[in-house]
């Protein structure tokens, strides 16, 4: 237990490590994150219409539509303008917390890595980072990838490179710490 637990600290500190890279150093996701100089505009405007905390696709079908409303909807919006929303009345600056939250999480996942990982029989280096590369792919392709089909976003090949070079750098470092001392 201790080897694993080793192995998903400082596997998770490597995901760590390229998350803060990609979204913050480098900042590859830039596309999805952009910046306009009508922020103020558009914030007053959600402010002033006392719209309720969430997240909103505009537009889209009211709850209760028949089929035959939905598709006349759909249809009326073909060609034209779209959003996705997640409104939020007040700012927190979570930014220690977040972090901290997301460290756990990155150990966690890495954790449950090195177990599966354990279940292999003898898995040579290569097996331990082609799992960690094919498991990436698989967050990539069941969340990112996923979300993209329906609502388009703008950092997709961002997120494939994270699930890539993330996941790779973890299975590298546990292909070497979960084989130490073993015979090849």
């Amino acid at each position: 237990m201790k080897k694993y637990l080793i192995g998903a600290i400082v596997g998770g500190l490597l995901i760590f490590i390229w998350q803060f890279l990609s979204f913050a150093l480098v900042n590859i996701h830039e596309p999805a994150q952009n910046y306009t100089e009508k922020e103020g505009d558009i914030i007053n405007f959600l402010s002033s219409i006392d719209l309720p905390e969430g997240g909103y696709v505009v537009p889209t079908v009211p709850p209760g539509a028949s089929m035959d409303e939905a598709k006349a909807k759909m249809d009326s919006c073909a060609g034209k303008p779209w959003a996705i929303i997640q409104y939020h009345k007040a700012m927190e600056e979570n930014m220690t917390m977040n972090m901290v939250r997301g460290f756990f999480t990155n150990v966690v996942m890495i954790l449950i890595f090195c177990w599966l990982v354990g279940k292999f029989v003898s898995p040579s280096s290569g097996t331990i980072i082609l799992a960690a590369l094919a498991t990436g792919f698989i967050v990539f392709l069941n969340a990112h990838y996923t979300n993209h089909i329906w609502y388009e976003t703008f950092d997709i090949w961002a997120h494939l490179l994270d699930a890539v070079v993330s996941w790779g750098l973890a299975g590298i470092w546990l292909s070497w710490w979960l084989r130490r001392g073993k015979r090849a």
